[in-house]
């Protein structure tokens, strides 16, 4: 008789694993790393702003080295020469934004009535209603609610209550005169420490322009012993790459620097020279700094007219040129991708700006 094997035992019994564990000591590792890392971040930031800003500056400054090196200036003399044109230039850029503020300032008084009158305007469109609207539902809730009021017992004239308090003498605080010192202490304190890390970033720059061979050469020792030859190849290429691309991005911004500055200026908006400066320093803020400026410049242009044509053509000039740029001139000048996607861009300018601030 033919023996028939057991079904049960055809297959072999499954073997239950149990779920990996959600969040074990690698990961646990690896939240202690990142915490202790922005940690170092946030309180070192102090000696590691400057320090980026100059490696920045350097890869900024170093064409213009290289230029005047060409010219048989020598690596020294090019280095300084360059650097020298660069402090020349950002100090004459911020005696401009000052003398502009200046008389924005000054011109501020006469745009009063005009600012008071919209600012009335909006507010009666928009939280005044929502008082007007709140007030009627609490008087109509008071009514709704109130209760009538309870008969008070008449007052003893000797209790203490009606027993008045003698008159409280008033007591006047005066500070005593500033001395000169002190004076000049209030008023340069708050230029210190902004002059003490522009000296910092100054200084380490020109270091790193006059050590770049050196700081290379130790860089591809530590990082790329094993070939040296494409560990150099690729450095100096990067290297290249970076400066390229800080000079034209530079450039772009100078360019619609000057375009909406004009614009302004054609338009009517006052200081159009201080909104063109600011326009191309917050467009290096991805995405949202020109419109940073374009906001502040609109709302000047709605104070400064009587109507909204001012504020209507400022806004469409920053858009206009904003859109060209963006979707034309840096298409053309850098790719039409760089590899990175607008949320991180944005992640990170908010990551960066959590833990070292505006710089």
């Amino acid at each position: 008789m033919k023996e028939f094997p057991d079904p049960r035992g055809a297959r072999p019994a499954a073997r239950i694993q149990a779920p990996p564990a959600a969040f074990g000591i690698d990961g646990l590792i690896a939240l202690a790393v990142g915490v202790t890392v922005v940690a170092c971040l946030y309180f070192a930031r102090a000696v590691l702003i400057p320090i980026t800003l100059a490696i920045l500056l350097s890869f900024l400054v170093a064409p213009l080295a290289n230029s005047l090196g060409r010219l048989k200036l020598g690596h020294v003399a090019s280095v300084f020469a360059a650097v020298v044109m660069s402090i020349s230039v950002i100090v004459m850029l911020g005696a401009v934004i000052a003398t502009q503020l200046t008389d924005l300032a000054a011109g501020m008084p006469r745009y009063q009535a005009t600012i008071e009158h919209k600012m009335e305007a909006a507010h009666s469109l928009t939280i005044g209603k929502l008082n007007r609207l709140a007030g009627a539902a609490g008087q109509a809730l008071q009514r709704a609610t109130i209760e009538p009021p309870q008969p008070q017992p008449p007052r003893d004239a000797t209790s203490p209550a009606n027993i008045h308090a003698p008159a409280a003498m008033p007591v006047e605080v005066r500070e005593p005169v500033p001395t000169p010192f002190e004076l000049a202490r209030r008023v340069l304190s708050p230029a210190i420490s902004p002059l003490e890390t522009a000296f910092i970033v100054f200084v380490v720059m020109v270091v790193i322009l006059l050590q770049r061979d050196d700081l290379r050469d130790r860089a591809i020792r530590l990082f790329g012993s094993r070939d040296l030859h494409r560990t150099t190849t690729v450095m100096d290429e990067a290297a290249r790459r970076l400066s390229r691309y800080f000079v034209s991005q530079l450039g772009v911004n100078a360019g619609v620097g000057v375009v909406i500055g004009a614009g302004l200026f054609l338009i009517g908006v006052p200081s159009p020279i201080l909104w063109g400066i600011l326009a191309a320093l917050l467009r290096l803020v991805p995405y949202v700094g020109i419109w940073i400026a374009a906001t502040l410049a609109t709302a000047l242009a709605a104070a400064v007219s009587p109507g909204w044509t001012m504020a209507i053509w400022s806004l469409a000039l920053f858009g206009t040129v904003e859109l060209l740029v963006g979707q034309v001139v840096e298409p053309l000048l850098y790719g039409r991708s760089t590899g990175l996607s607008p949320f991180s861009v944005v992640v990170a300018a908010i990551f960066w700006s959590w833990i070292w601030g505006p710089i």
